[in-house]
């Protein structure tokens, strides 16, 4: 199987974190969301330990929660000793209300609003990742109202090139995200930033994709960045030890996928990174990293019923399911590749080719396309995996079609963590 969170029974079922599937299904309904707490939990430590042993604990793990984000998640990663990072008002004040210390929250953006500017700075978050000039501005004059020094980051496009989907690039200079080297916008922004009275300017932050599963990028973003603080030493006779190198960890969809153990990462890049601080005679910098799919992503699988197979003669077979691009839409986007199990005949061959189709009035609304996969019949549960990440983060309501609900598994026992939406639910703010 593509993930240790996966296995198959004495009855030949599916199972996630020792939970049979099919039972989950009867008991909690579909289609629904199961993650293993055991292996997030895992992974957090594995990550964690890396920065103990290569950096030698001068760092911290962020959780880059846009990959799932709820209380429980937040109470999760918190209870292992991780920080977290968040993209929005909702997902800070999610964090806030899950009792997240504040002070290891990271707040990220390429557009933030005055007021979650304001939020940010009242509720005393860690750092705040500048992502523009108008931001940096806003966050200043917030913060002489507030009368409150704020403690930024500046995002940096390192100019990597990352081999993985453009829409999950974000390193190069044609991005919405950052500064660029290039053109000489980081120099003005970290001018900038010195000058204001209610700034204070920590460090910086680059990512430069989503989905990498080879060494080089990172290795080669970590050089760059080390020369660009030593460059800011230079010119402006300041030493900023803080560098945050982001996320983007690749994890496996298919068993064609490669990938590299996240051990190996933080391994290969520290020892860039040292090396790089060494030659420029720069202390080495205390060092943030933000895994998000990595943590959550194989250790969730989303089940679902399977409703009707249609056959077109000549051209394909379609398993049509109870859910599709409402609770998952990155197929729709950039074709994610996925691995589907039929979970209740899961120790048979898969031998049968079909495309998963949700139930959106939607031609585009597809899960996978010809998808191997055992013999699908009415009343089967089908499992798509490695849906931990990007699937409960994206979903909507799109036709009005309800939300599904998230158990979290432990040592094969599930709970709710998230309740199923209702039509009420839906209809809560019509007017």
């Amino acid at each position: 199987m593509i993930s240790e969170s996966i296995g198959v029974n004495a009855s030949g079922n599916l199972t996630v974190g020792g939970a049979d599937c099919v039972e989950l299904a009867k008991k909690f309904g579909t289609p629904l969301y199961v993650f293993d707490e055991n292996l997030i939990r895992k992974t957090c430590r594995d990550f964690k330990a890396s920065i103990d042993e290569y950096y030698n604990s001068n760092g911290q793990v962020l959780y880059a929660s846009k990959a799932f984000s709820c209380k429980e998640m937040y109470r999760i990663v918190q209870s292992e000793g991780l920080g977290c990072d968040v993209v929005s008002g909702g997902e800070l004040y999610t964090a806030l209300a899950a009792g997240f210390d504040a002070k290891n929250i990271f707040f990220h953006g390429n557009n933030k609003t005055p007021d979650e500017i304001e939020y940010a700075l009242h509720s005393g978050v860690g750092r705040i990742v500048v992502d523009n000039l108008t931001e940096l501005e806003t966050i200043n004059r917030i913060a002489e109202q507030l009368k409150v020094k704020a403690e930024v980051v500046l995002r940096i496009k390192p100019g990597i090139d990352a081999h993985t989907h453009d829409y999950i690039r974000t390193g190069q200079i044609d991005s919405k995200f950052g500064f660029a080297l290039e053109n000489g916008e980081a120099f003005e922004a970290v001018n900038m930033a010195l000058k204001f009275d209610f700034i204070e300017l920590k460090g910086f932050h680059c990512h430069i994709a989503s989905q990498v599963c080879e060494t080089r990028p990172f290795k080669e973003a970590a050089e760059v960045m080390m020369k660009f603080m030593q460059d800011i030493r230079e010119k402006y006779s300041v030493t900023l030890c803080e560098l945050n190198l982001g996320g983007g960890f690749g994890v496996k969809y298919v068993e064609t996928d490669e990938q590299l153990p996240f051990d190996l990462f933080m391994k290969e890049t520290s020892e860039v990174l040292k090396k790089c601080a060494s030659d420029l005679n720069y202390p080495v910098p205390k060092i943030f990293i933000e895994p998000g799919r990595s943590i959550v992503g194989p250790a969730g699988v989303t089940l679902y019923t399977v409703g009707n197979v249609k056959t077109i003669k000549d051209v394909r077979t379609y398993v049509s399911i109870d859910g599709g691009m409402g609770d998952n839409p990155r197929y729709a986007l950039y074709q994610a590749e996925y691995t589907v199990e039929i979970a209740n005949k899961a120790s048979e061959p898969k031998n049968f080719i079909a495309t998963v189709a949700g139930k959106c009035c939607e031609s585009g609304d597809l899960i996978q396309e010809n998808a191997p996969m055992q013999t699908p019949e009415v009343g089967d549960i089908l499992a798509v995996l490695t849906t931990g990440a990007y699937n409960y983060s994206m979903a909507s309501n799109y036709n009005r079609i309800a939300r599904p609900m998230a158990v979290m598994v432990k040592d094969g026992d599930a709970r709710i963590i998230v309740k199923r939406e209702t039509y009420e639910d839906i209809i809560r703010n019509d007017i």
